[in-house]
């Protein structure tokens, strides 16, 4: 279930870093030496095998294209940070060489990594002057520069992960006032934005942990009140926690209800928040809504011996200096969604405008344990499927009903 938000547009526009960015630039397109690592496999015994615990970063190998089209150029254009960060820039790219063997592109393609947010417009530009078909931007914070693009190039197709709902005025331009009366599938007919279904990723994460709780008191922290995205996934998360046990205590609160910075990118403030939390709450899981200042939540759960709850991407392998606590994370499948769009243009089916990724289009789902795995009880596999199977079958409540879902908390 997904209600439109100004508070979601407001998110993306003010393009607040959400994931860890470490240093490194490419200004200009560029192929890689080699394609990123896979994220590492499962230890024996972790349930990593089922629908619902599959690793963002490391889906199935798409079908080949029913149209092949070898000639198709592909470019990707990257967040701040590095290729290789086990987070979106990894897995969106990931997805686009595995959508690129699908339609018959040989080799790997090339990608660009921004050394800051003001080379988002260049290196985007510099992917249509080379003539690319299709160019993939990669999250929320290059919204408004591929929607620009998008506007100015409409012979091109452009993906832009992670990136709905789209935010324009009439012309079909960035909407600042947060209006959005234009309608993007008609204004902007090859541009699709790329959303996920974070309520139903976030209730299998709270399915877990219930699961793993103990004291029957477990919590969340997001970063901001008006985070449409961070409020579906607590949402999500505290009806999964209760389809495991009805009376379990589900804590949650936000960073801020006003200071982007501080929601998304300031761990200090992050830590500092949640051992105060912790101190008041007493939950022993932990969930994190809060980008780079959710590493610092997952950092005091980490230091308070309680179990951490990422989000999404397997931060058990983005962010390896919480991996002795986090029990799971709750994900977006960034490779899927990425691949099987590129599939969907090729084949001459895809359509302009918001693109959701859920449960039906194995869009969503939670990561395996791994070192954690033996804390999951031997029968929360067999419950994580039949919620997945009930999610696709459109069976499965994991949001307030409208307009709550999604809504700011009171």
């Amino acid at each position: 279930m997904r209600t439109r938000s100004v508070g979601l547009t407001l998110f993306g526009g003010l393009a607040i870093l959400f994931s860890a960015c470490t240093g490194g630039a490419t200004p200009t397109p560029s192929s890689p030496s080699a394609p990123p690592a896979s994220p590492a496999a499962s230890p024996a015994g972790s349930p990593a095998g089922s629908p619902a615990s599959s690793p963002a970063g490391s889906p199935a190998a798409p079908s080949p294209s029913a149209v092949q089209a070898p000639n198709t150029k592909i470019g990707v254009v990257t967040d701040v940070g590095t290729i290789n960060d086990k987070n979106f820039n990894e897995y969106t790219y990931k997805g686009a060489q595995l959508g690129a063997q699908a339609i018959g592109v040989t080799g790997d393609i090339p990608y660009a990594v921004p050394k800051d947010a003001s080379e988002y417009p260049t290196l985007i530009n510099n992917f249509v002057t080379q003539g690319y078909n299709i160019i993939v931007t990669t999250g929320f914070n290059l919204t408004n520069d591929t929607i620009k693009a998008a506007k100015a190039n409409p012979n091109i197709w452009f993906i832009g992960v992670d990136q709905a709902p789209i935010c324009i005025d009439e012309k079909g331009a960035p909407d600042t006032t947060f209006a959005c009366k234009g309608d993007p599938a008609t204004l902007l007919p090859k541009y699709i934005a790329l959303g996920f279904a974070e309520d139903q990723a976030g209730y299998l994460a709270g399915m877990i942990a219930a699961s793993v709780s103990k004291s029957g008191t477990i919590g969340a922290i997001g970063g901001i009140t008006i985070c449409a995205p961070c409020v579906r996934y607590i949402q999500g998360y505290e009806l999964g926690a209760k389809a495991i046990n009805s009376s379990i205590n589900v804590k949650s609160a936000y960073v801020t209800t006003s200071d982007f910075k501080k929601a998304f990118a300031d761990p200090v403030t992050g830590k500092a928040f949640a051992k105060q939390f912790i101190a008041q709450n007493k939950p022993d899981v932990l969930f994190q809504v809060a980008g780079l200042t959710g590493n610092g939540v997952l950092d005091a759960a980490c230091e308070a011996n309680i179990w951490g709850v990422g989000v999404d991407v397997d931060q058990f392998l983005s962010y390896p200096n919480a991996a002795k606590c986090i029990v799971t994370s709750a994900e977006k499948h960034l490779s899927v969604a990425t691949s099987s769009t590129i599939i969907a243009i090729t084949n001459g089916t895809a359509k302009g405008g918001n693109s959701h990724f859920d449960a039906t289009n194995d869009g969503i789902g939670a990561s395996p344990g791994h070192d954690n795995a033996s804390a999951w009880p031997a029968d929360l596999q067999g419950k994580l499927d039949a919620a997945l199977a009930a999610m696709k079958a459109g069976t499965l409540q994991t949001c307030p009903p409208a307009p709550a879902c999604g809504a700011p908390p009171k």
